[in-house]
């Protein structure tokens, strides 16, 4: 082997984390394995060097020895004469993830089940109240008849007699040994000499599942409930995993909605906007009464606190947005264009006396121009 510094055949500082030297680890081994470079010899020795290297940095003590001695007396806590099997059984956790071999199985392992999802459809007000839905959900569960194992009553999981229960067969190509699925039992590690007639040996079946979803007042459009433990069944005695409900809010013929806050367009005619009004005003429970002030203007928003939607799992609540859109007449008759005619000059005079006349003549003005 050769006795280059550790850290420059890393190519990591002197500093590193045990996370960067298991990176850097991981990036050369992936890079100069041998499967990768067949008949390469110099990708075989920097693969060599690299597992020699992290197998003296990662150790505490053998790291704190070579920092202070060197290659020289260092307790053979360098790689070695290990051989190439010697370098996955080391490290085969690292090699399993990155080439889907290492150590040897015991038996397949406990998976969760798969996540599900479901798109639920609720009305605004729903959403703005909250609410608690039923649904049917098809999935996978645990075969009640065989309780997940697939095999038929009196009867049992075999270990898998080509790979010994480990899902994975071994093959050698020259000093190196690799693994593959086994072929025989899929991976799963057994065999099922007679299946459950239920299930047919998968262990889960499908079933129709009635739940009640709770909808949070206040919440928004594509919100995710999750709903754990509801999705499908796991293998091997894994968990179960989970469901997720995803909402879709429907408009509403009343509301528009910003964040928690409500809109609402409120018409009014042009002599309610200059003379001020007394405007009715729904909300999510009843009607309110908002004072309009004199002289305002199309387009002028106002706000209502505590009249909009709740914030989800919190006490406090939006507001209220009331727009105000002053309406403009159309196809006016004689008698309303001589009225405005009438108002314009009223509006242009600055005499105060007048304010109570041209008050007057606003309301007929109102009337006459609202068809009343």
């Amino acid at each position: 082997m050769s006795q280059k510094d550790y850290y420059e055949v890393l190519e990591v500082s002197r500093e590193a984390s045990a996370d960067e030297l298991k990176k850097a680890y991981r990036k050369l081994a992936f890079e100069n394995h041998p499967d990768r470079n067949p008949g390469n010899a110099e990708a075989e020795s920097r693969f060599k060097d690299a597992a020699a290297a992290y197998d003296v940095l990662r150790d505490e003590q053998k790291r704190a020895h070579y920092d202070r001695y060197g290659h020289s007396d260092n307790n053979g806590g360098g790689f070695g004469g290990f051989s190439n099997e010697d370098i996955f059984s080391q490290f085969g956790d690292i090699f399993g993830d990155l080439f889907g071999f290492g150590r040897r199985s015991s038996g397949p392992r406990a998976t969760q089940g798969d996540d599900l999802r479901y798109n639920l459809e609720i009305t605004f007000r729903q959403a703005a109240k909250g609410d608690d839905i039923k649904l049917t959900i098809p999935r996978n569960v645990t075969c009640p008849l065989c309780s997940g194992t697939g095999a038929a009553e009196g009867s049992q999981r075999e270990v898998c007699g080509t790979c010994g229960g480990s899902g994975q067969v071994y093959r050698r190509q020259g000093p190196f040994q690799f693994a593959t699925t086994c072929h025989v039992c899929s991976g799963r590690g057994h065999v099922i000499p007679k299946p459950c007639p239920k299930c047919k040996g998968d262990g889960s079946i499908e079933e129709s599942r009635e739940l009640t979803v709770h909808i949070p007042a206040g919440v928004y459009d594509s919100a995710r409930l999750r709903l754990r433990g509801e999705g499908e069944a796991g293998k091997n005695g894994g968990p179960s995993g989970d469901l997720y409900v995803v909402l879709r809010v429907g408009a509403d013929k009343v509301f528009d909605r910003e964040g928690q806050d409500l809109l609402y367009v409120a018409d009014i005619t042009f002599p309610n906007a200059a003379l001020g009004y007394r405007l009715s005003i729904p909300t999510l429970d009843d009607n309110i009464e908002f004072d309009i002030p004199k002289g305002t203007q199309s387009g002028t928003v106002f706000r209502v606190q505590g009249k909009g939607l709740p914030y989800p799992g919190e006490k406090r609540m939006g507001d209220m947005l009331v727009e105000v859109i002053v309406k403009t007449p159309k196809d006016l008759s004689a008698e309303q264009i001589e009225l405005l005619e009438a108002f314009e000059l009223f509006a242009q005079k600055k005499d105060a006396k007048l304010s109570s006349k041209l008050k007057k003549e606003m309301k007929k003005f109102g009337k006459v121009i609202l068809g009343e």
